[in-house]
């Protein structure tokens, strides 16, 4: 995966995000939307991460590509 696919796939999950929030709005929510959006705010995290750690190993001179998905606990993290 590189970094154009790591972007295509967060702009795909984001999309998606975005639909639920408008289904919030509504006021329709479930508890299937709830838990989605909460699957969808880790997926996020941890592609952005993945993004970040590419970057970062180019920008030493390492290969991109020996990034890897972190656990939802360690992106979650980064919150606190």
């Amino acid at each position: 995966m590189d970094d154009r696919d790591v972007l295509a796939q967060i702009n795909r999950l984001a999309g998606e995000e975005h639909a639920l929030f408008d289904v919030e709005a509504r006021g329709e929510v479930t508890v299937e939307v709830r838990q989605r959006l909460r699957r969808l705010e880790i997926m996020l995290d941890q592609h952005w991460d993945l993004l970040r750690q590419r970057r970062a190993l180019r920008a030493a001179g390492r290969d991109p590509d020996r990034a890897r998905v972190r656990n939802e606990t360690t992106v979650q993290g980064y919150r606190d």
